[in-house]
């Protein structure tokens, strides 16, 4: 049996985690009491004992904590250490050999749910040479209001009480979104990506959108060309789903859902349009492979067990 050590389990990702430990016959999951939460000794102790520890902390605890114990492996939910060299980041499906890199890594940096749908769905293109890693890629987004942690949900949550819904709005509109080195780093662009994230009004699920023109391309490309190159790319990935060009039967009255992967660990990746303009939409779960799904993948991968014990690639 394994042991594993969450430090911050009571947020929204740490109770995610737990969530999807606790019911697996081969975890154990150290816990330390409340009152000795920030105590680095205590903390210490515990690390030394798991086999893992999982951070999900506010980038400056993530730091001081990964520093109590340089042997400790570790993977971390924040956004402290994903463009950090001496991490590997956590997505294993960003190129043939990130697996590899993550089952024999000490310290693993869980990436972001916005990435993690950006990089799925541009990296093979931009590996391929279909797509220029010089132009100026833009990224339309939104996500679920779980995705602003407990502050946020408790915001919605009381506004729905109220009878109150608010529209599809906008944020980080000084265009400096944390996420923005992350994605530009390991799709290894020259410029960093214009994005405009959005918080829609519910709860969880997340769109994550790339208009393309013939600017972006390095040869004609359309979505037929953009869907070979994903399938070719993905087809042994099982948390990966590429559908086909213009997939309009996986509309619901024209629309896509932004929900349709909850409750999974799947990515679903789209492509539309045509030969003059192409949009991919990679749709997952803010909190399943997003966050949550996504450290538990790592964390199957990194002490060698059936990557997907305890997830699922299926709503429930």
């Amino acid at each position: 049996m394994y042991k594993i050590f969450i430090d911050g389990q009571s947020g929204t990702t740490g109770l995610q985690i737990e969530q999807r430990l606790k019911q697996r016959q081969d975890i154990q999951l150290l816990e330390i009491p409340s009152l000795d939460r920030k105590d680095p000794r205590v903390k210490r102790e515990a690390m030394q004992q798991a086999d893992i520890s999982i951070l999900c902390l506010p980038d400056d605890a993530a730091i001081e904590a990964a520093e109590l114990d340089k042997d400790a492996r570790i993977i971390d939910a924040s956004t402290a250490h994903r463009i950090h060299r001496d991490w590997i980041y956590g997505l294993p499906e960003l190129h043939p050999g990130q697996r590899e890199n993550i089952k024999n890594a000490h310290k693993v940096s869980n990436p972001g749910c916005y990435p993690t749908g950006f990089l799925t769905a541009i990296t093979p293109l931009i590996t391929s040479g279909l797509i220029n890693k010089e132009s100026m890629l833009c990224i339309n987004a939104v996500s679920g209001f779980s995705g602003g942690g407990k502050t946020m949900i408790n915001t919605y949550s009381e506004a729905e009480l109220q009878n109150q819904r608010w529209p599809c709005r906008p944020y980080g509109l000084g265009l400096n979104h944390k996420h923005v080195p992350e994605m530009q780093v390991h799709a290894g662009l020259t410029k960093a990506p214009l994005f405009v994230p959005h918080v829609g009004h519910f709860e969880q699920g997340m769109l994550v959108e790339i208009p393309l023109s013939s600017d972006n391309f390095n040869r004609p490309g359309n979505p037929e060309e953009i869907c070979a190159q994903l399938m070719q790319r993905y087809e042994l990935d099982p948390c990966i789903q590429v559908h086909s060009a213009n997939a309009n039967s996986e509309l619901d009255g024209g629309f896509l859902d932004p929900q349709g992967a909850n409750e999974t660990n799947r990515v679903d990746l789209f492509s539309f349009g045509h030969d003059d303009q192409s949009l991919i939409i990679a749709r997952l779960d803010n909190l399943g492979k997003g966050a949550a799904g996504a450290a538990v993948q790592n964390m199957n991968i990194m002490l060698g067990l059936p990557e997907l014990s305890g997830l699922s690639v299926i709503q429930p």
